[in-house]
């Protein structure tokens, strides 16, 4: 199993940043995917999930700034953020949701800074 998430980079308070995952051995479709990101010194978290159904999920912190979608064709999954601001600087990650699997592949990340 292979995930690589990409798209990061650095950004100003209120930017927007698309985060794309692609996964290989593992369908998308099959699966409850997720975002996750970790901060300096912070746990892992779980921000945004979308189920086999195509229902999204997110934490509170996200809510009506993240937008989670998927693409079964080319068994990606992506991440679409606005109104970005410093707090959402870390590493973001995805994986299956909400119990990861082990391979967690080398992150992408964001910092939003002026």
């Amino acid at each position: 199993v292979q995930l690589q998430a990409s798209g990061g980079g650095l950004v100003q308070p209120g930017g927007s940043l698309r985060l794309s995952c692609a996964a290989s051995g593992i369908p998308v479709r099959g699966n409850i995917m997720g975002w996750y990101r970790q901060a300096p010194g912070k746990q892992r978290e779980l921000v945004a999930s979308i189920s086999m159904g195509g229902t999204p999920n997110y934490a509170d912190s996200v809510k009506g700034r993240f937008t989670i979608s998927r693409d079964n064709t080319v068994n990606t999954i992506y991440l679409q953020m606005n109104s970005l601001q410093p707090a959402d600087t870390a590493v973001y990650y995805c994986n299956k949701a909400p119990i990861p699997i082990a391979s967690w592949g080398q992150g992408t990340q964001v910092t939003v800074s002026s």
